[in-house]
């Protein structure tokens, strides 16, 4: 009896120790901490294509989700505005033409012509009034007259001399042309309308826009119709050549990540495809949100720093978005 009570004691005790060895094991795996596991996602160069000349899209040489290459027109606008103003432009120049012209040469022959008659008109009664002028000159010598007589026929005389040079003086300003001041400006005139010209021909070339990168179409914005303004984007364009891989990692799981460290990646969504990439930017997030409180735990505040790594190689299939999870650090 004592035997069978030993027995069935050292049963228990085993089946107890089995079960807290169980136990154990299995509060060991549960609590055991995960794998760290890091997670980005890839990234490309955006390009928002928009013009400087407001109008209204009239059409649209590519959609969404198409491949463009540099240089490809991508939309047309249509701007009746620009195309007034050209107008406009090309008429200031054609007077401006005319006005540098006609400085260039000068007065008509019909206007020299006046001009000289209107002088010998002038020298003849400036000859009129010299004879009449001396001859009161002679009896005024001899107080013939009076004075005032003698002031009056003085003061006609010299008004016929002022008018006589003054007609001389158009009549050389008919014949030598515009001053050079004046041709000066008119030269200067005809610039200013060919600059005008110049700016409105550059908007014209606004109203077709081109692709500024090979890409994808990611997002049109207007659709065949609608008005756009100035500086409005029209479309967007991915750079798929140029691309990186973004992640979101804590200081404290940085352990001494460098900038020009190796990493191997895999990307889930082109069956775990793995690839070497070089870190070339780290930098800490701005936003208060990206802090994580450990104080309580007699630790310290831990901010969240913004890491990017370039592909080696070009990934086949790579979109922006798609999901990326760091493997190995190589250092």
């Amino acid at each position: 009896m004592s035997q069978k009570k030993s027995y069935n004691l050292a049963i228990g005790i085993t089946a107890l120790l089995t079960i807290i060895i169980i136990i154990a094991v299995i509060g060991y795996i549960v609590s055991k901490p995960k794998p760290l596991v890091i997670q980005g996602e890839a990234e490309a160069t955006e390009y928002r294509i928009s013009g400087k000349v407001p109008g209204r899209i009239e059409e649209l040489y590519t959609r969404e989700g198409s491949m463009v290459h540099k240089g490809d027109t991508v939309v047309f606008i249509n701007s009746p505005e620009v195309r007034a103003k050209l107008a406009q432009a090309q008429a200031a120049r054609a007077a401006a033409d005319a006005q540098s012209l006609k400085a260039k040469n000068g007065a008509t022959k019909e206007q020299i012509a006046g001009a000289y008659q209107l002088w010998q008109q002038a020298k003849v009664q400036e000859e009129v009034m010299k004879k009449s002028f001396d001859r009161i000159q002679k009896l005024y010598d001899q107080e013939v007259i009076a004075a005032q007589k003698y002031d009056e026929v003085k003061a006609k005389y010299d008004a016929s001399v002022a008018q006589c040079k003054a007609a001389k003086s158009q009549y050389d300003m008919a014949v030598n042309g515009a001053r050079k001041e004046d041709k000066l400006a008119a030269q200067a005139l005809v610039a200013r309308a060919d600059g005008a010209i110049e700016e409105v021909e550059s908007y014209l070339g606004e109203l077709y826009l081109t692709s500024p990168a090979d890409g994808i179409v990611s997002n049109i914005f207007p659709h065949v119709g609608e008005l756009v303004g100035q500086g409005a984007p029209v479309m967007s364009v991915i750079d798929l050549n140029d691309m990186w891989f973004t992640f979101n990692v804590r200081e404290d799981y940085l352990h001494g990540l460098k900038q020009g460290n190796k990493i191997i990646v895999y990307i889930p969504a082109l069956d775990n495809l793995e690839c070497t990439a070089t870190v070339n930017y780290i930098a800490v997030r701005e936003s208060y949100a990206t802090w994580k409180a450990t104080k309580e735990t007699d630790m310290y505040d831990a901010k969240t720093f913004e890491v990017r790594a370039v592909p080696d190689q070009p990934v086949d299939g790579l979109r922006p978005g798609m999901s990326v999870i760091v493997k190995e650090t190589i250092k």
